[in-house]
C-alpha cells in the first residue's frame, strides 16, 4: 500500500446511512434447555454506508432491537466519522441512557458496532482478523446442541457426529427434567467416546441440586458445567467451583452486557472459564473489553453462540480457549451468510483473503424470513 492509499484508508469517511432489518428463522426442530423453549430465532442485520464503502453487522435478539437501531442508534452516529469506533460506541452507549443500556439496547449496539468494524477492515483492505491482530491462526470449537427437547437417540446422533468430525468437545443441555439427566448423560458419553463432554443447565438447578448433579456427572467424565445455578448467584457459582469434582470447570457469563458485569463475576472468583457473547455485550468493542479483563485476571475466555462473529475475535483474544459452534446459529449462518466457515478437524480459521468480517448477508435468501 502506497502513501496515498494509506492516507485514504486512514479516513473512513462520515457515516451516510444505517439500515436495519429483522429476520425470524424457524428452528429445524423444537428446541429447549433447562429454563426456556423456543421454535424460532431472530437475526438482526445492520448495513452501514460511509464514503462509498459498506459494513455488515448482526446480532441475535428480539426484533425490538431493530427499532432501537433505527430510532436511537442511527441518529446518534449518522454524519460522524466511521473510523473513530470508540467514539461512536460511546455516542451510542450514551444515546441508550433512557432506553436502557443492557438487554435489547446492548444487542442493538452490538450489531451497529460490528458493522463499523467490518467497514473499517474493508476500507483498510484487511480481514477483521488481520486488523485486530491474531494470537492464533485457528481456534478449537465445541459442538453445542443436545437440547432437552431431543430424544436420547437424537441427542446421541448429533453429539456423535460432531465427535466423529474431529471436535474435541461437545455440549448438551440439562436441567429441564433432572431425573432424566443421568441417563441422557450416559447416552451422550456412549456416543462420543473419549471426546470431552460439557453440560449446560442454564441456571435450572438449586445449589444443592447442582452439587448432587455435579457429582453424578463427574462419574461420566463431564469436564464443564455451565450455569449450574443462576448466573446472578455468584456465591452459588463459587460454591460449585470450590466443592465440585476436580477437573470440572464451572462456566458462566453469556448474559453479560457490559464490562462491569464481567468484572463482578471475576472479582467473585465465580468461574473457571468466563463466557462472553459479542451480540449481547456491545459488539466487537465490548467483547474485546471482556478479553482484556480475562487477561488481567488470568481467566480463560470462551465465546457464546454466533460463530461467524466470534471467529476472528477468538483468534485475537489472548486467553481464548474455544468457540461455541451452536447448532441453531451455525445452521442459520450456513443458510444465510455468504462466506460462512465450516469447522475442520475441530478447528475454525478465519478466511484471511476476505476483507472485513468475512461474511455477508444473502439478502434475497433472507427476505422470506423478514419480520
Amino acid at each position: 500500500m502506497g502513501a496515498a492509499e494509506i492516507v485514504q484508508a486512514s479516513a473512513g469517511g462520515r457515516i451516510d446511512s444505517v439500515s436495519v432489518a429483522a429476520y425470524r428463522i424457524p428452528t429445524d426442530a423444537p428446541e429447549s434447555d433447562g429454563t426456556l423453549a423456543w421454535d424460532a430465532t431472530t437475526l438482526i442485520s445492520v448495513h452501514l454506508a460511509a464514503a462509498g464503502s459498506h459494513g455488515f453487522g448482526y446480532s441475535y435478539a428480539s426484533r425490538a432491537a431493530a427499532l432501537v437501531v433505527a430510532d436511537v442508534l442511527a441518529p446518534a452516529i449518522e454524519g460522524r466519522e466511521a473510523f473513530d469506533i470508540p467514539a461512536r460506541w460511546t455516542d451510542m452507549s450514551r444515546a441508550l441512557r433512557n432506553v436502557g443500556r443492557a438487554g435489547i439496547g446492548s444487542m442493538a449496539l452490538a450489531a451497529v458496532d460490528t458493522a463499523l468494524w467490518d467497514l473499517k477492515a474493508k476500507r483498510c483492505g484487511l480481514s477483521l482478523a488481520a486488523l485486530l491482530g491474531v494470537m492464533r491462526e485457528a481456534i478449537p470449537v465445541y459442538g453445542s446442541g443436545g437440547f432437552t427437547s431431543y430424544t436420547r437417540d437424537r441427542l446421541a446422533e448429533q453429539l456423535g457426529e460432531w465427535a466423529e468430525a474431529g471436535m474435541r468437545y461437545v455440549k448438551m443441555k440439562v436441567g429441564r427434567s433432572p431425573q432424566d439427566d443421568p441417563a441422557r448423560v450416559r447416552a451422550a458419553r456412549r456416543a462420543i467416546g473419549d471426546c470431552q463432554l460439557f453440560v449446560d443447565a442454564n441456571g435450572a438447578y438449586t445449589r444443592k441440586q447442582a452439587l448432587a448433579e455435579a457429582a453424578a456427572f463427574g462419574e461420566h467424565g463431564v469436564s464443564w458445567f455451565e450455569e449450574p445455578v443462576s448466573s446472578d448467584d455468584l456465591d452459588g457459582l463459587r460454591l460449585l467451583r470450590d466443592r465440585g469434582p476436580a477437573g470440572m470447570a464451572i462456566a458462566a457469563g453469556e448474559y453479560g452486557h457490559d464490562a462491569a458485569y464481567f468484572r463482578r463475576m471475576l472479582e467473585a472468583g465465580a468461574v473457571d472459564v468466563l463466557q462472553a457473547d459479542a451480540t449481547r455485550c456491545g459488539g466487537i468493542t465490548g467483547f474485546m473489553q471482556v478479553a482484556a479483563l480475562c487477561e488481567a485476571y488470568g481467566v480463560p475466555l470462551s465465546s457464546h453462540c454466533a460463530p461467524s462473529l466470534h471467529l476472528p475475535l477468538m483468534c485475537a483474544a489472548p486467553r481464548a480457549v474455544h468457540l461455541e459452534y451452536f447448532h441453531d446459529h451455525a445452521r442459520i449462518e450456513a443458510l444465510l451468510f455468504d462466506g460462512f466457515t465450516l469447522p475442520r478437524n475441530g478447528l475454525m480459521a478465519p478466511e484471511r483473503s476476505r476483507p472485513g468480517l468475512g461474511v455477508e448477508l444473502k439478502a434475497r435468501d433472507a427476505e422470506r424470513y423478514r419480520t
